[in-house]
């Protein structure tokens, strides 16, 4: 009991006058909120690559002509035997070839390498050794971007050669008549005649390579 000349000793208001110390284990730290952050900057920036990337490409195959476009899209469809939108390195080197693009077997892997994707199992329960299989939108890419480097010459000489049958050299008389007839021109003799002697600049009555080039490019 406390004596009439020494009051009680006042009671501390623990808790309340210190408060609370805050709760550390609700809401993201520091570190983890920068992480997150980081993240989603990553995120943005491949979706930010991916559409540039995408408008690139649009844009390239805007510069092909429809038939070039055209020609493209029937050689994936013609050599992709299985028909699921994807080849694989034998489709892919002969279609590349039938567009006018014979590559060694190192380059056609690269193009595989870079573009394709790896097949996926048929059978779950069986072993799987996958393939690399090009779909046809990167093949377009692939092939847009191919005949845009290609000099203009090259197209020239791949046109030649559907003239020069045998591989002479020349378009004689006799090639210009047969694709005429494949084309279901029904141009006179005369007529046929007269271009072999209008371009044939050295007079032995056939068109050669130079001569050919002269007239596509003049």
């Amino acid at each position: 009991m406390a004596s009439a000349t020494h009051p009680a000793f006042p009671s501390r208001g623990y808790g309340t006058s210190l408060g609370k110390l805050a709760d550390r284990s609700t809401g993201p730290t520091f570190g983890a909120s920068s992480s997150q952050q980081q993240r989603e900057n990553h995120r943005s920036e491949r979706e930010r690559e991916r559409i540039e990337r995408e408008r690139l490409e649009k844009e390239e195959q805007n510069q092909l002509s429809e038939e070039q476009r055209e020609e493209i899209r029937e050689a994936f469809m013609l050599f992709d035997l299985d028909k699921d939108q994807k080849i694989d390195y034998h489709e892919l080197k002969v279609a590349m070839k039938a567009l006018g693009f014979d590559l060694p077997k190192a380059e056609i892997l690269s193009i595989l390498q870079t573009h394709g994707s790896p097949s996926e199992p048929v059978n779950p329960n069986t072993p799987h050794h996958p393939r690399l299989l090009l779909p046809f939108a990167q093949f377009q890419t692939v092939m847009t971007q191919r005949i845009l480097a290609r000099d203009p010459r090259d197209e020239i000489l791949r046109a030649f050669e559907l003239f020069d049958e045998g591989g002479k050299g020349k378009i004689n008389l006799n090639d210009l008549r047969r694709v005429a007839r494949e084309l279901g021109e029904g141009l006179e003799e005369e007529e046929l005649a007269a271009m072999i002697d209008e371009f044939d600049l050295d007079g032995d009555g056939a068109i050669n390579r130079e001569e050919f080039l002269g007239i596509c490019l003049q």
